[in-house]
């Protein structure tokens, strides 16, 4: 990807953006720097606005790149722009027990999201609901599960594990599509509709602990690690109003290399699966379009 200067001032959308130390290494072991990230949130730009908008932003900010200390960041810092939309909204939504308010911020437009880019906010991970016009909390419009392998699991025994779980969402009347998460695992989302959080959330709990009861031997549904080893774990705890999962196209901090939460087609989802880069991911868009927008989850 095109290197950008060290700093410089864009228009975009009719805002200016200040992009700076353009040329600070965020992703050391390929030399990927911060001019390489702007450089690719504006390549992907229009598929993950479509993801990202009037949908609350949790940012994991990477200030000195992957190497150096990493933190989630809900409320919206006191220098953000006035043009980029923000929420009052309880921490936790859905929680049934009080939780303190966070300005959260919402990315709209392109130019938000290169301000994001800029505060080294490499990703962006959202809920599975929209904001609504005046701050409220709407239901959710897709199903997630998150298959995370455990100690002796690699990539191909997760995309087993999501043939599996794409079946049995099937048999429900539910078409799920894959998401490989950049990290070690993949995300499968399914389209809902007129369905309150806690009943998506309470299906996605049933099913994940069904499926593990099943395949106890293959499948966990259960945070705790011990109990993942050799095993996939089905999480279904990000259907949770107060959760977030990592945005499809988001950059990861995973690695030495960076990688993107790629949307694939379940063709690929088989033996020899690997994690996307994000030249891979700007090339599969420009020869394939945007799979997310193709499946009804934009």
């Amino acid at each position: 990807m095109a290197q950008a200067s060290k700093s410089e001032t864009v228009t975009i959308d009719g805002y200016e953006v200040k992009l700076t130390s353009l040329d600070r290494v965020m992703y050391p072991e390929a030399g990927f720097t911060k001019g390489d990230v702007v450089d690719y949130y504006r390549a992907v730009s229009e598929p993950i606005l479509r993801q990202l908008r009037d949908r609350v932003v949790t940012q994991i900010r990477f200030p000195q790149g992957i190497g150096g200390k990493r933190f989630y960041q809900k409320n919206a810092s006191r220098y953000t722009p006035e043009w980029i939309r923000t929420f009052v909204i309880p921490a936790s939504p859905g929680s049934d027990k009080p939780s303190k308010k966070v300005t959260w911020p919402v990315i709209d437009n392109e130019a938000g999201l290169l301000w994001f880019a800029n505060q080294a906010a490499l990703e962006l991970h959202t809920p599975q609901w929209h904001v609504g016009p005046r701050g409220g909390v709407g239901n959710p419009d897709r199903l997630v599960f998150d298959l995370d392998p455990g100690e002796g699991v690699d990539l191909d025994g997760v995309a087993e594990i999501a043939r599996l779980v794409r079946e049995r969402l099937a048999d429900d009347g539910y078409e799920a599509y894959p998401v490989t998460s950049g990290g070690k695992g993949i995300h499968l989302y399914a389209p809902v509709s007129r369905r309150s959080s806690k009943v998506v959330h309470r299906y996605a709990e049933t099913f994940a602990k069904g499926l593990a009861e099943a395949h106890p031997d293959r499948i966990v549904a259960v945070q705790a690690k011990e109990k993942r080893v050799g095993k996939v774990m089905l999480d279904w705890s990000q259907n949770h109003p107060a959760k977030s999962t990592a945005t499809p196209y988001t950059l990861r901090g995973k690695g030495g290399s960076p990688t993107v939460a790629a949307p694939r087609d379940w063709e690929e989802i088989v033996d020899g699966l690997v994690q996307l880069g994000p030249a891979e991911v700007v090339e599969r868009l420009e020869r394939d379009g945007d799979l997310m927008a193709r499946h009804g989850l934009a």
